[in-house]
């Protein structure tokens, strides 16, 4: 017994050591616990392409018996990653997952779902609720309709709950009556405590509270205002949230400028804000409203955001002041639904130094309205005049936005509707003959095998260059380069140009960076200087493709590139000045006197000229825009259009093959909504977008103006709309009625309704739209031809 009784101590030791188990610790003192799930996986851990680890999910399921398996029969191409999506537990009863946490700790639940086929049940009929710690996270949701409606390949809901007192959670997944459910992944993290610690004000109620502490709330947008995308990786103290980019979320044309901080400037938290709030890199870059205070007077920087009727939300704005020092030099009011919920906002006075981030919170009730499926949150910013301040400006840096629990404990939220475009599409896609089909799914196969090959060597030709031999890709020597068309600016040059990279200077700011009046040849030629943050790696892709592409072309339609500057970190673009700035400026939201209908027509040939060029005769191949828009088209001193701005550009497919498989990069309000579903570009989307710039000519108004009511929000439903029913009074811009000849007017508005065409076989080549444009102008030009 003696014997035995050492070899079962000895077995215990080395359990214990092998395992890291401190037996001398208490559980208490032991970090909370993370549950990081791959839904219907076995007992085997996987990686995502982040390399984030996640477990099989069968240990924490019950019952058992009450669900199955699957793997996802199809993989769509903007899947960030296999796992966890690619494999499904599916519910055909209640079911529930059970977790030990800690019992005075929030935590983070995160749900994700890929509505695929999973065996032979489509996600199309499922239709579930999801309950957890006792609140209603979703009722009767449909995964593959939201996705749909949102134009996503999957869909993932952050909840953060209230502790749980038991120290055990429950997170139930219900199936509609003859449904089914699934789900692909869950999270359950603890959050710090200092994220939800204050309470925050319900706007128009000063004296009512809204409890974050003791409330579950949903995430609804966590954007980066003025910044980038930030991947779950790159999120600050291992939070894994994941911050987008504001751009699709701002009002119409009133995007103000974005900026970074000065590498001279040290972003730091506080005691106040630390790094459980946010990470530095959204506290680091802005937006602004412009350097004219003229024009900062006169209109709001705002953002729109669709959410659910009849709950609370929390709007959670970040601001960190890097560019003045003083109170009183920026101060501006703050608005959320038409209601001040701060007056006098002033960085620098509410953080007390410069580089010191602060956020403030604010919750507002947005009522149902006649059993609405959707309302919208506003946030506007505007210069707080009576204040005097130095700047009449505003800054934003981040925000986000959760829903607060109701009183019954709910924070679901009606299923999205499609968009009537979505549909309609879908609608004209069944017509198609199922041999067609065959025939495009075994194309898209085709070429995407192609384009994945391309990819591969093209990156192994990469990574084994030096980078400032990136030019050598396509076989061009750097040298050839700039004796050829292009030149290579040195610094001094630059900075000689624009007196040092002078702000009285900057004529625009777009996302590559500001852009500067300035000249070269000691003074001899005006030229467009565009600077990308020289403290920042982003466009660095776009820099070079811009050079790689301009250098080689030559049109009167496109803008020339003169050189660049590629030095000491620096990313510069030299450009042909143009005089005239972009074409939006001239047509709304502008003092400018509005343009005549020739020369709207002469604009619109020259830019159809040019991307015809680009479509058919740039290179051996097509070279596709992808980023068309009334402010990629300039205007020299003689008003003639130019088209710029290539940092987007992709060369076509060729002879073999239909499309060009690519992630999906562009405009909103201009995107091609067949690419934007399909992820498949051709040289149509190009005409699509072009479609969207002769409306804008036509109608003198942005492509989207949530302003408006529904249907007249987005500017090709309504202008399809009204054309439909020959009602094409009511969107022409009011400074061209009854001075445009009524067959020029017929046949122009025919011409941009063919380029908005739902599929890209149903749009013209630009070739088409081109001798169109042409004969407009000679109908205009002369009253004496008859149709």
């Amino acid at each position: 017994m003696n014997c035995t009784y050492q070899i079962l101590l000895l077995v215990l030791y080395f359990y214990l050591a092998n395992n890291s188990i401190n037996i001398l610790s208490a559980p208490s003192e032991s970090k909370p616990i993370s549950y990081i799930l791959s839904c219907g996986t076995s007992g085997q851990d996987d990686i995502d392409s982040d390399g984030r680890k996640w477990s099989s999910d069968v240990n924490f399921v019950s019952p058992s018996g009450n669900s199955m398996t699957s793997k996802a029969l199809s993989q769509e191409s903007s899947l960030p990653s296999t796992v966890p999506y690619m494999n499904a537990r599916i519910f055909t009863s209640n079911s529930s997952y059970n977790f030990i946490v800690p019992t005075k700790t929030r935590l983070w639940l995160r749900l994700h779902f890929y509505p695929s086929r999973y065996n032979n049940l489509n996600s199309s009929k499922a239709y579930f609720s999801v309950i957890g710690n006792g609140f209603t996270l979703l009722k009767n949701f449909s995964a593959f309709i939201t996705a749909k409606a949102l134009t996503q390949a999957y869909i993932a809901r952050e909840f953060s709950l209230p502790p749980v007192e038991t120290g055990d959670l429950s997170v139930a997944i219900v199936p509609f009556d003859g449904s089914h459910a699934f789900i692909n992944g869950i999270e359950v993290i603890p959050m710090p405590d200092d994220i939800f610690q204050y309470p925050a004000t319900l706007v128009g109620y000063s004296d009512y509270t809204v409890d974050l502490h003791s409330s579950s709330l949903q995430t609804m947008f966590r954007i980066n205002v003025g910044g980038q995308f930030i991947a779950p990786n790159d999120d600050s103290g291992g939070l894994k949230r994941t911050w987008f980019d504001d751009s699709p979320y701002l009002l119409g044309a009133a995007f103000g400028v974005t900026s970074n901080a000065d590498k001279n400037v040290r972003i730091r938290y506080s005691n106040d804000v630390t790094e459980d709030i946010a990470p530095l890199e959204v506290y680091s870059t802005a937006r602004t409203m412009g350097p004219d205070p003229n024009v900062n007077r006169n209109y709001n920087l705002t953002w729109v955001f669709r959410v659910d009727p009849g709950f609370i939300y929390v709007v959670r704005l970040h601001f960190c002041e890097f560019d003045f020092t003083k109170v009183n030099q920026r101060v501006f009011d703050i608005f959320v639904n038409n209601q001040t919920v701060q007056s006098g906002a002033d960085v620098i006075a509410w953080a007390g130094s410069k580089g010191l981030p602060v956020y403030k919170d604010y919750a507002i009730h947005v009522e149902d309205q006649s059993g609405a499926s959707d309302s919208e949150i506003w946030v506007a910013l505007h210069p707080n005049v009576s204040a005097n301040p130095e700047h009449y400006d505003a800054i934003l840096n981040g925000l986000e936005v959760f829903k607060v629990n109701d009183t019954n404990g709910t924070l679901a939220g009606l299923n999205p509707e499609p968009s009537a475009l979505l549909v309609n599409a879908e609608e004209h896609e069944k017509e198609l003959s199922p041999s067609r089909s065959r025939l495009g799914r075994l194309l898209g196969g085709v070429a995407g095998g192609i384009f994945g090959c391309a990819v591969v060597a093209m990156i192994f030709v990469f990574v084994r260059r030096k980078r400032n031999d990136w030019l050598l890709i396509n076989g061009d020597s750097h040298a050839s380069t700039i004796s050829g068309h292009c030149r290579c600016f040195a610094l001094w040059e630059i900075k000689q140009g624009t007196n040092n990279f002078d702000e009285s200077k900057v004529i625009g700011i777009g996302g590559f960076g500001k852009v500067y009046k300035g000249t070269i040849d000691y003074g001899a030629t005006k030229v467009a200087i565009k600077r990308s943050n020289p403290n920042s790696h982003q466009g660095v892709k776009e820099f070079h493709t811009e050079i790689q592409l301009l250098s080689k072309l030559r049109h009167q339609h496109l803008v020339s590139l003169i050189g660049f500057c590629e030095e000491n970190g620096e990313m510069i673009l030299v450009y042909d000045y143009m005089a005239n700035g972009t074409l939006r400026e001239h047509l709304y939201n502008t003092d400018k006197p509005p343009l005549p209908w020739k020369k709207r027509l002469e604009i619109a040939i020259g830019a159809a000229k040019g991307l015809h060029y680009l479509h058919t005769g740039a290179a051996k191949y097509t070279i596709i825009h992808r980023d068309v828009k009334t402010t990629n088209i300039l205007l020299d001193e003689n008003w003639v259009s130019k088209v710029s701005d290539f940092g987007l550009s992709k060369t076509g497919p060729n002879l073999d093959q239909t499309h060009v498989h690519t992630m999906v990069k562009g405009s909103f309000g201009y995107l091609d909504p067949e690419y934007y579903r399909r992820q498949q570009l051709t040289e149509k989307s190009d005409v699509y977008s072009f479609g969207v710039v002769l409306f804008e000519l036509l109608c003198g108004r942005p492509p989207l103006k949530r302003n408006l009511c529904r249907e007249q929000a987005c500017l090709v439903d309504w202008a399809l709309h009204c054309l439909r029913k020959g009602h094409v009074n009511e969107i022409i811009d009011p400074s061209l009625m009854g001075k445009v000849n009524p067959w020029c007017l017929e046949i122009f508005a025919e011409a941009a309704q063919k380029c908005v065409s739902d599929h890209g076989s149903d749009r013209p080549s630009m070739g088409d739209v081109l001798r169109n444009l042409e004969f407009c102008l000679q109908l205009e030009e002369n009253t004496d031809i008859q149709l």
